[in-house]
């Protein structure tokens, strides 16, 4: 357990890890590439280290030793049968990945996580890959894992997706799509939410030298055949991460300065800068960073976060700081991350003290600009890293905030509590 000590006059200059998303991302590209890539700035995590487990395990050397600059010997698409199960603990974005890439070996790929991940849905990822002919089946018949594939290639041709709830089935299959055995197009049924997560593995993806055509609405595309070529690629910092620090200067009328999350970005997170702006917040970027000041009294807005859900449990705590109240919309999806977030956020806010209401895809939190009828608690993480460093940040303005299982941010930024202290100078 940790408790946080409140903190008034924050002026500080911080950096964050390499972004998680694009990590897992240039990974799986350079992977598959032909050649050596080297990976600079990239997030040494949990999460990570996971992936690049399951790369090893399918014949992929990956050299992590330096942890500014990590080595991939692509295979140009050669996947090899693990000699185990691939164990993925309750890393979401990777599951899915090396779930495609998996279906690009031959033979017999068995895939699980913690029990978190065997709740979390990955059946509309199957149907998409059982239209390009890849035998895979939930060993629980529940649609999640644990998973059996019984690899023999992509066969590529149309396939539909028939959801886009997560953004994490669309990549993972963009990602492997040019390895298809003929020209691969792909339909997503229904709304493609947290679509910058999208535009980021097209991004990933032309980078290392597949482009992709893809429809304005991000709900069809038709991707060449090819192979990824090796690069030098560099890491921007991880949004997300930043979220944290920008959300401390928010709500402590401070400034914060990030310095190694460029605008713009490759990361929809970084939207959350301009909603706090409009909160009443000072944004400014200098040097690849964004800094930002917090005002006097900040303002309730109305939001739809479908595009960038990791932040909106971050928003709900600034929230809570501000006057009037403030909705939070379009988040139903994240009630299948690592935890249901939506109900985590509102359970534990409520132990503060804040009045804040939970619905099926959306919070309203009705905000104070002062602490009146706030008080400490103990709060718990649900084996969350979001939901402890989002919780941290209440903690800057309210005595008392303990946080239990605060080791699991190790998943996506190991010394985070070491960087946060940095915000006292």
């Amino acid at each position: 357990m940790i408790e946080i000590k409140p903190l008034q006059e924050i002026n500080a200059v911080v950096s964050v890890p390499g972004s998680k998303s694009l990590t897992q991302r240039s990974l799986i590209a350079a992977a598959l590439a032909e050649g050596t890539s080297t990976l600079h700035g990239p997030l040494s995590s949990e999460d990570t280290s996971y992936t690049i487990a399951a790369l090893r395990a399918m014949g992929v050397a990956v050299n992590d030793q330096n942890p500014d600059k990590w080595t991939v010997e692509g295979q140009g698409g050669l996947i090899a049968q693990p000699e185990e199960t691939i164990f993925l603990g309750n890393n979401g974005t990777a599951t899915r990945f090396l779930t495609s890439v998996a279906s690009l070996g031959k033979g017999l790929f068995q895939i699980t996580g913690s029990r978190r991940m065997t709740e979390r849905p990955i059946l509309p990822l199957m149907k998409a890959l059982q239209g390009w002919q890849v035998d895979i089946q939930s060993n629980m018949n529940n649609g999640c894992p644990p998973l059996t594939i019984r690899a023999a290639g992509l066969g590529g041709g149309k396939t539909i997706l028939p959801e886009g709830k997560s953004s994490q089935y669309l990549s993972s299959l963009l990602l492997v799509a040019p390895y298809a055995q003929k020209p691969a197009e792909l339909e997503v049924l229904g709304e493609v939410l947290s679509q910058p997560y999208v535009e980021m593995t097209l991004a990933v993806m032309a980078d290392f030298g597949i482009r992709v055509e893809a429809a304005p609405t991000l709900n069809y595309f038709r991707i060449p055949q090819g192979r990824y070529q090796a690069k030098n690629y560099l890491i921007e910092g991880d949004a997300s991460s930043a979220s944290y620090f920008w959300a401390a200067a928010a709500i402590s009328g401070g400034t914060v300065t990030v310095a190694n999350v460029p605008v713009p970005s490759l990361q929809g997170d970084t939207n959350l800068v301009p909603l706090l702006a409009r909160m009443g917040c000072e944004v400014s970027q200098k040097d690849g960073g964004v800094t930002v000041s917090g005002p006097e009294t900040l303002e309730a807005i109305e939001v739809d976060m479908g595009d960038m859900p990791d932040v909106a449990p971050t928003l709900a705590v600034v929230a809570a700081f501000a006057q009037g109240t403030t909705t939070i919309n379009n988040i139903a999806h994240l009630r299948i991350k690592e935890c249901d977030r939506i109900s985590a956020v509102v359970s534990e806010l409520r132990k503060l003290g804040v009045d804040i209401e939970e619905e099926p895809s959306r919070m309203r939190i009705h905000g104070k600009s002062g602490n009146n009828g706030y008080h400490g608690a103990t709060l718990e993480t649900y084996e969350d890293h979001r939901m402890a460093m989002c919780f941290a940040v209440a903690g800057l303005r309210i005595p008392g905030v303990k946080i239990t299982g605060e080791s699991c941010v190790a998943k996506s930024f190991p010394d985070f509590w070491e960087r946060f202290e940095l915000l006292r100078g």
